[in-house]
């Protein structure tokens, strides 16, 4: 790995890629309890890497190095502080005698392990639901507090506090980092796939124009999304649509924005750019989640994506579309998912039909509600499609939304 990485480079990536490890095994050590240990530890880890490797070059085994450091310092810590050890909890105290004894497992398995139960413990109903992607950015991903305030479009200060407070609760509650019976999996790992969801949302609808902090938050939804299917009990049915879902998003990534960060409207999109991989692995995934005999949120979002991925413009596509929104609907309504189908109803059965639809919705306070209503007057009613981009230019909050709209008046003129 280092021979692949310019040298300057790999710390970096190594952060990225092994301090949520480290974090996660350090985590399940010391608990909520001391969430600091764990972090700090992790942190001096790297830090420590960056002094030693900048006088003494880079060793044989960078990643084997980080993880002799951090177990050295886990062990170091406890040695140094005795009031610490004599409150350390009974389940840590049957684990080992001693600092010397303290046995730190970072294998792969035990990584997966403390990872999977991590998200169990994080993705709580007892915590925000911006709360648990903070978390789960933090330490399941190693994301930077800087970084996830970009990604909430938010600041430092503010993220400390909603991760300190987040902290707290689940100190309070006695949350514990551990798989729920396999009785309680089927129910709680909704939460799990829930945060997922939304942290992969985070990403692939942003406001923000950092494209690869974008990229990378949809790339960790999707890897904590894998590693459920690689444990057997939490790889069912609803994980595996999660993840076609995810995939069939991702591969219209490159095709979604212009070089100007300026969002491109699906049906202006360049197909070529579609990532034919990820296309056939979201295929693959859909077909391993019609195992079960149930269709759930994830299923038909997934299936509405996978219909956006051909490459075709028939009334038959949008007829499929506008009949997976119905089913959409029926189980998981939301006003938006109401607005897209009004915008399959006008490609598979017209304009007019769509306008009667759309306007039934009401959603007068959302920009793109406008947007819409602007695209199906246009034709129809060349003022009332006018009026209703204006509208949309009022409402738009970023000035991506507001030069496209602009972009639509001026073809208007």
């Amino acid at each position: 790995m280092a021979a692949d990485i310019n040298k300057q480079e790999l710390l970096p990536h190594l952060f990225r890629t092994e301090y949520r490890k480290i974090a996660s095994v350090l985590y399940k050590h010391f608990g909520f309890e001391y969430p600091e240990i764990a972090e700090d530890i992790a942190s001096d880890t790297f830090l420590t890497a960056s002094e030693v490797w900048s006088l003494k070059g880079l060793p044989d085994n960078p990643v084997a190095w980080l993880y002799t450091v951090a177990r050295n310092k886990a062990k170091d810590y406890l040695r140094r502080d005795k009031l610490f050890a004599q409150k350390i909890t009974s389940n840590l105290q049957a684990a080992y005698e001693g600092p010397e004894e303290m046995v730190i497992d970072l294998s792969d398995e035990h990584i997966r392990d403390s990872q999977l139960q991590l998200m169990f413990a994080i993705c709580q109903p007892i915590l925000p639901a911006e709360a648990q992607i903070g978390l789960a950015l933090r330490i399941l991903c190693g994301f930077g507090i800087n970084e996830i305030a970009d990604a909430f479009l938010s600041n430092k200060e503010s993220i400390n506090k909603r991760l300190f407070r987040a902290k707290e609760k689940l100190r309070e509650e006695n949350v514990k980092i551990e798989f729920p019976p396999p009785a309680q999996i089927g129910t709680r790992i909704q939460a799990v796939l829930t945060t997922l969801y939304l942290l992969f949302n985070e990403g692939y609808y942003s406001s923000s124009k950092d494209t690869t902090l974008r990229k990378d938050l949809c790339l960790e939804a999707m890897r904590l999304a894998v590693l459920l299917t690689e444990n057997k009990s939490t790889n069912l049915p609803d994980t595996n649509a999660l993840i076609a879902l995810m995939c069939f998003h991702a591969s219209r990534f490159e095709a979604r924005t212009d070089e100007h960060g300026e969002m491109i409207r699906y049906d202006e999109q360049d197909t070529n750019l579609w990532n034919a991989e990820l296309i056939a692995r979201g295929n693959d995934y859909l077909h391993r989640s019609s195992q079960g005999d149930q269709l759930g949120k994830y299923h038909l979002e997934a299936g509405i994506a996978y219909w956006h991925t051909i490459n075709t413009d028939t009334s038959q596509k949008w007829e499929n579309i506008l009949q997976l929104y119905n089913g959409l609907l029926q189980i998981a309504y939301s006003p938006i998912a109401a607005l897209n189908r009004t915008y399959a109803l006008s490609r598979a059965r017209g304009n007019q039909e769509a306008i009667a639809e759309a306007e039934k919705l009401q959603l007068t306070g959302n920009h793109l509600y406008h947007v819409l209503l602007g695209h199906l007057y246009t034709g129809v009613d060349q003022q009332e499609a006018i009026k209703h981009l204006q509208t949309a230019l009022k409402q738009a909050k970023t000035t991506s939304e507001k030069n496209r709209i602009r972009k639509d008046l001026q073809k208007m003129e």
